[in-house]
């Protein structure tokens, strides 16, 4: 006898609907095939089933099963399969009740005792599933909280695999899982284990910087002596970024279902990312990989913050990486047999010193390097790569009577308004082209559609081009960064101020 079961495979940040299809046969030699380009885990989970249904108290036929996990040609990996498999042997024994599985999704990873495991991906899966028209979603009970994120699909909450046969049989119904708010927060919810921009002493220049860098979603460099507050800074940041709406949050929260690295009891993550990896990081733990590719730390930087500290001591190799997400906001993984996607739309902070020792321009401590060692220091990080970094500061030391002073600066919340309006000119310009979330995700062709300059502020930029021998990518990345000066400021056009703040974000050459 067959039956037919739905599940769903996770390709990248992708679900696939997946027929489990579970042939019975009375004839031939007992034995229990898994087909259909399993990888390890999945054919381990005939065993995993044998045990759980006999340890449900329920019948496994000795006999022949042949398991079709179809489409053949795609891959499959992870222990999902279980419960649907599962469910499939019974059904196709006579043991329960099921009418192929029409518009029911089952997932889950099955422990020998039958109870019902967690899985990763299942946000994606069952986004897959809603999409594809499908009612009801049979899951783990732990990822239940993580599946309701989807709206308009019946999410079942599944303990064991017995509760599910009493389930099906009518005999002791599961309850769906209720859904709550997703959006339910407040400020202190967004600052929960952030800095606040109010508790950074001194570094006015600094901080509204990083304000200019969060209004359009600009990359950012700051250079400076050790302890002067630039990783503090940085932490700050996405305490300024505006909220994310639902479908950020969701697009987030796919990407951290798939590296499971979700809260199963609050799984929807709504305050931006923040990611500060190791400089000794491999390229695959940045940009993700692995035989079946898993998101880097790029991707789970994504709608967030790239933090690299000490810039110049990552390989040369692994910042060369970061070139192609920097520009296209994804990241394409590709092996022998498949071809992965993964989104990487960040902001990229990184921090270094002035010099090797760290004391380049600082007026209390005395450089001890040579000009050369300072050469060779700067030139670990590769020019193409400096210039898509829009705004470059230089982070001094802080005086000793601004670190003393009680008065507290301005808070995050009042920055994050400022941003927020600046977001939102932004928004407005660029209605009816959903590729452009900020300023800085123009083109060259919609930077000559919407940076609009005065004639004052023309002459600046041209003058400057001409000084400064300017590439074209950086001309185009100060009319931008213009621009975002411009929304904060609510001014229509590009005016020169907007401009020659814009223009001093240029990095500088150092001197001994």
């Amino acid at each position: 006898m067959l039956a037919i079961v739905k599940s769903c495979a996770l390709i990248g940040v992708d679900g696939e609907i997946v027929e489990v299809q579970v042939d019975f046969s009375n004839s031939g030699l007992p034995a229990f095939s898994v087909v259909g380009l399993p990888d390890t885990a999945v054919q381990e989970s005939r065993e995993r089933v044998r045990a759980a249904i006999k340890n449900t108290g329920m019948h496994f036929v000795n006999k022949r099963y042949v398991v079709n996990l179809a489409p053949a040609d795609l891959r499959k990996e992870g222990p999902a399969y279980d419960l649907p498999i599962a469910v499939g042997v019974l059904a196709s024994t006579d043991q329960l009740p099921l009418d192929n599985g029409n518009g029911v999704l089952f997932l889950g990873e099955l422990a020998l005792d039958g109870r019902v495991r967690h899985v990763r991906g299942i946000l994606p899966m069952i986004l897959k599933a809603w999409e594809s028209g499908y009612e009801t979603a049979y899951v783990p009970a732990a990822d239940a909280p993580q599946a309701a994120l989807v709206p308009d699909i019946e999410i079942i909450p599944v303990e064991t695999l017995g509760q599910l046969v009493e389930h099906l049989y009518d005999l002791r119904i599961i309850p769906p899982f209720q859904r709550e708010d997703p959006l339910h927060h407040d400020d202190r919810d967004l600052m929960r284990g952030l800095v606040d921009f109010q508790d950074i002493k001194g570094q006015e220049h600094v901080k509204r910087a990083l304000e200019v860098a969060a209004a359009g979603g600009h990359n950012a460099m700051m250079v400076g002596p050790p302890g002067v507050g630039k990783t503090l800074m940085a932490r700050a940041l996405p305490g300024v970024l505006p909220r994310m709406d639902l479908t950020e949050a969701l697009e987030v929260t796919r990407v951290y279902s798939v590296a499971d690295l979700l809260d199963p009891q609050h799984p929807l993550i709504m305050t931006r990312p923040f990611r500060a990896p190791h400089h000794t990081i491999s390229e695959a733990g940045l940009i993700g990989g692995g035989s079946y590719p898993r998101p880097g730390e790029v991707s789970l930087s994504h709608r967030g913050v790239l933090f690299l500290d000490e810039f110049p001591e990552f390989g040369n190799r692994t910042l060369e990486v970061l070139r192609q997400p920097i520009e296209d906001k994804l990241v394409t993984i590709s092996r022998a047999k498949l071809s992965l996607t993964f989104p990487a739309n960040f902001m990229l902070v990184a921090a270094m010193n002035p010099c090797p020792c760290g004391y380049l321009g600082d007026p209390v401590h005395e450089c001890t390097c040579s000009q050369r060692a300072i050469s060779n220091y700067r030139q670990r990080v590769s020019g193409p790569l400096l210039d898509r970094i829009d705004i470059h500061i230089d982070v001094p030391r802080v005086d000793y009577d601004k670190l003393t002073d009680e008065r507290r600066g301005e808070r995050s919340a009042a920055v994050r308004a400022r941003v927020e309006a600046a977001r939102a000119r932004q928004r407005a310009r660029f209605q009816g082209t959903s590729h452009l979330h900020g300023n800085a995700d123009m083109g060259p062709s919609e930077i000559r559609d919407f940076c609009l300059m005065t004639p004052e502020a023309e002459r600046l930029i041209n003058s400057t081009l001409r000084q400064m021998q300017l590439s074209a990518r950086a001309y185009h990345r100060i009319l931008k960064l213009s621009q975002t000066i411009a929304d904060l400021a609510g001014h229509d056009r590009i005016e020169v101020v907007d401009m020659a703040e814009a223009i001093q974000y240029r990095p500088r050459r150092l001197t001994g």
